[in-house]
């Protein structure tokens, strides 16, 4: 079973790309963030035609989370528990049946949080503190469970290019490395890395100062495993290529290959 997520930066704008790439890495399961519409927008139909049941928690404009797969769906839930007072959409979950088995999907667009000295970083790390009370609780079912998306998180040094040049950005402080260790803690697993600890595999390029042609990219975009999970990952794959595409989204996608058999 193949798990992907890609923040599309919009999808109506990237529905010929987001299809053309589904053809050629043929994912089960994708979690998309940043479709910035609402639901009744969502190009649906051109999933539907390409073999995909969609499922999507959008918002006019900007945030918007969305999963689309092969298998029907068990469950849906849109909203990420624990603050009702939150109407940003980023989060949804869902399960799949198998022949195996059933497989917990959580798709994610966490918070930014920039700028730090503003509203917005306590905001950030309060959904992280939400997000780790929900998939502890999740956990406890002892099912496959991939948590993907965008986490807008820099692990560690290895994960940008000029670590330097982060040092003040939410995206990598410490404190925002910190609650992503705490989630890591719980038992998850960092598909990415449980495959290679090398340098440069990004999976954001800025529009900005040729970043993309310099190679001046970060890593932002997980897919965190449960031990059910990780135990049967046979293989991991960042599409780098697709930011060369005409019209890309700055972010590429993200897939790791799951054995539900082992």
């Amino acid at each position: 079973m193949r798990i992907a997520t890609w923040n599309v930066n919009s999808i109506r704008l990237r529905t010929d790309n987001t299809l053309a790439w589904l053809k050629e890495t043929q994912p089960d399961v994708v979690c998309l963030q940043e479709i910035k519409c609402q639901d009744e927008q969502f190009p649906r139909e051109a999933f539907e035609a390409a073999g995909y049941n969609v499922a999507v928690h959008g918002q006019k404009g900007f945030n918007g989370v969305a999963i689309l797969s092969r298998l029907p769906f068990d469950e849906v839930t849109a909203g990420l528990p624990g603050d009702e007072a939150d109407v940003q959409s980023r989060f949804i979950e869902v399960v799949v049946s198998t022949g195996k088995g059933v497989v917990r999907v959580c798709g994610i667009y966490l918070p930014n949080g920039n700028p730090p000295d503003t509203e917005k970083y306590p905001y950030k790390l309060g959904w992280m503190a939400r997000l780790k009370a929900h998939i502890a609780q999740r956990l406890a079912y002892e099912e496959p469970l991939i948590v993907a998306g965008d986490y807008n998180v820099i692990p560690a040094p290895e994960d940008v290019h000029d670590p330097r040049a982060w040092e003040g950005d939410a995206l990598y402080l410490p404190r925002t490395r910190l609650a992503f260790r705490e989630l890591i803690n719980l038992g998850l697993t960092d598909a990415v890395r449980a495959s290679s600890d090398a340098a440069g595999l990004y999976t954001f390029w800025d529009y900005q100062a040729g970043a993309w042609p310099r190679n001046n990219g970060i890593r932002i975009d997980h897919l965190l495993l449960s031990p059910q999970a990780a135990d049967r990952l046979k293989g991991v794959g960042i599409d780098k290529h697709v930011r060369g595409w005409e019209k890309p989204s700055d972010h590429v996608p993200v897939w790791a290959d799951i054995d539900l058999a082992a």
